[in-house]
């Protein structure tokens, strides 16, 4: 049966990051991406029709999001999608979630200060806390222990820490933390008085019937708690800008206005990003239902193929977003040797491990947020380059 997500769109001379700048990120420019994490699928029909209407009104003056149409979807959503409960005073735009991250590290710590996360991690996260002279300091989440978290060593690394940047879904490896897991983290971040910034973009793209426990859930618990995220990535429309964060505390809410509209200056939302949002949050449901059912059979697609081709390779059904985590080691050969011979010879971008932490060392990340059609021939690129390597090409 045919899904509206088989059909491959050419994105080049687009602009677009992942298809016309990949030189930037592999070095050369004539690669099948498998990259930054967009899709390649059209945003639901109906946001379509929605900033098809803004177009043809034709004036895009300045905007506000500070109004019930906007907050009031954002609440909606976590009532009906999330089972949460939030405020809708809690909800603050911002351009993008990295954005409020790099804010909010700004307020809530002073240079020098250590910032936890687990390793691997979304590189952007690693980037956001060197660039504002802050300290990383990291919990590993390993494969090999069904990516368990070392409550002991968390407990070690937080009571030295003034922020807990968390990532849940877990990007890269698709963890979707339990209930315990977020309860634990939780109260041992209260009993240090260590503030939790929850990146939970991936949050609608969870996979095989996992439940996901947003962290505002706890928040009658303790209050030093934040969740930055966007519907971007679902309904894939990053480029048309927007994101939200919510943030119970008041005065921190203040703060991060103060920051963001008076010396920032961004209180004017993109239309088209708002747009987008409320219509995605409103009325494209019966789209994320079937996203995320594509999403599954991508996965089990390249689960199937390594299986057979490429054995090797060890891939983990992940619990939670469009991005398989494989581990490479069984390969024996060493990420540089790896990553030259996919570019060279197969043609083909997929990222390295290592670019997420110590821990990503001797695992790609490949995004399957694309037609299956692009899937496969990604992995038929991937085994050529691998046979390749193996007949040995390339080992020095």
């Amino acid at each position: 049966m045919s899904s509206q997500f088989d059909r491959r769109i050419d994105r080049k001379q687009t602009y677009s990051t992942q298809w016309d700048f990949i030189e930037d990120r592999f070095g050369k420019a004539d690669l099948l991406p498998f990259s930054i994490s967009d899709t390649d699928f059209q945003a639901p029909e109906r946001v379509l029709a929605e900033l098809k209407k803004v177009v043809e009104h034709g004036i895009f003056g300045y905007s506000r999001w500070s109004h019930q149409a906007f907050k009031g979807s954002i609440v909606n959503y976590y009532r009906q999608r999330q089972q949460t409960e939030i405020a809708e005073d809690w909800v603050v735009y911002s351009p993008s979630v990295l954005y409020s991250i790099s804010v909010l590290l700004r307020i809530l710590s002073q240079k020098g200060d250590s910032i936890l996360v687990f390793d691997p991690m979304y590189d952007a996260f690693l980037s956001v806390i060197q660039k504002n002279d802050r300290q990383l300091v990291t919990v590993p989440l390993h494969r090999t222990e069904g990516y368990a978290i070392d409550f002991a060593l968390f407990e070690q690394k937080v009571a030295g820490c003034k922020l807990f940047l968390l990532c849940s879904p877990h990007n890269p490896t698709g963890k979707v933390f339990t209930k315990d897991e977020m309860g634990r983290m939780v109260r041992i971040c209260q009993k240090y008085q260590v503030t939790i910034i929850s990146d939970e973009i991936h949050s609608d793209m969870i996979l095989f019937d996992r439940p996901h426990f947003p962290l505002l859930n706890w928040y009658n618990e303790y209050n030093n708690l934040i969740i930055v995220t966007s519907a971007s990535k679902t309904f894939n429309t990053p480029g048309l800008g927007g994101s939200y964060a919510l943030i119970p505390n008041e005065k921190l809410r203040q703060e991060f206005l103060v920051q963001t509209k008076e010396r920032d200056f961004v209180n004017s939302p993109s239309i088209m990003g708002m747009t987008a949002t409320m219509t995605a949050y409103d009325h494209c449901w019966e789209y994320v239902t079937e996203l995320v059912d594509y999403v599954e059979g991508n996965m089990q697609t390249v689960q199937a193929f390594l299986q057979e081709y490429i054995p090797e390779i060890a891939f983990d059904l992940p619990q939670a977003t469009y991005l398989a985590w494989m581990d490479v080691q069984g390969l024996g050969a060493s990420d540089e040797e790896i990553q030259r011979v996919l570019v060279e010879y197969g043609k083909v971008g997929i990222m390295r491990g290592d670019v997420y932490g110590e821990i990503g060392r001797g695992f790609l990340r490949m995004n399957l947020g694309c037609p299956r059609t692009k899937v496969l021939e990604g992995l038929e690129r991937l085994k050529l380059s691998l046979d390749y390597l193996k007949d040995g090409n390339y080992a020095k």
